[in-house]
């Protein structure tokens, strides 16, 4: 365990956490658990009222990252302008790999499902698990994407939406 990883993160910083998105690092603490000594960030994760502590030495193993880069939005954002690709595998099958790549933390694999999901009025209904898939990811998708920008929420959603509305137009 090296000193020098520990210090990636500080109170303050947005992160990602990969199971739950994007948080902020409200403290750092430390904790006896099982007699043994431990450092803590503890991460507040407002939008769903929930407080994790995760041990800092863990926090990179776990995939716990900094926030993406613009970079990486924009590249997240030209995936979403790309074909939806859906594969023809079974239902439960495709709902499992969504889950994975929502639950990766990763923005682009996020912005995959998303595209992937979408549906526009004019395509048939989708099933409620595909709209709970999509749901998440869209939200993952969008409070990174506000976090990056520096804040809002509506933008960002506005933001993904209009991406989605010019990908649907241009099919």
């Amino acid at each position: 365990m090296s000193k020098s990883k520990k210090s990636e993160f500080r109170p303050d910083d947005y992160v990602v956490y990969p199971a739950h998105g994007v948080g902020q690092i409200v403290s750092i603490e430390k904790q006896e658990i099982a007699g043994i000594e431990l450092e803590l960030f503890v991460i507040s994760f407002e939008k769903d009222k929930m407080t994790l502590r995760v041990p800092t030495n863990k926090a990179t193993e776990i995939g716990m990252r900094s926030l993406s880069s613009p970079d990486v939005v924009s590249r997240a954002m030209t995936t979403l302008k790309g074909k939806a690709r859906v594969k023809r595998a079974m239902w439960s099958r495709r709902a499992q790999e969504y889950e994975q790549k929502i639950n990766s933390g990763d923005l682009i694999a996020i912005a995959e499902v998303v595209r992937d999901l979408h549906r526009t009025d004019d395509q048939r209904e989708q099933s409620y698990s595909e709209r709970q898939l999509y749901e998440a990811a869209l939200e993952r998708l969008t409070r990174e994407v506000a976090a990056v920008s520096g804040g809002d929420e509506i933008a960002a959603a506005k933001e993904v939406g209009d991406v989605l509305i010019s990908r649907a137009a241009a099919a």
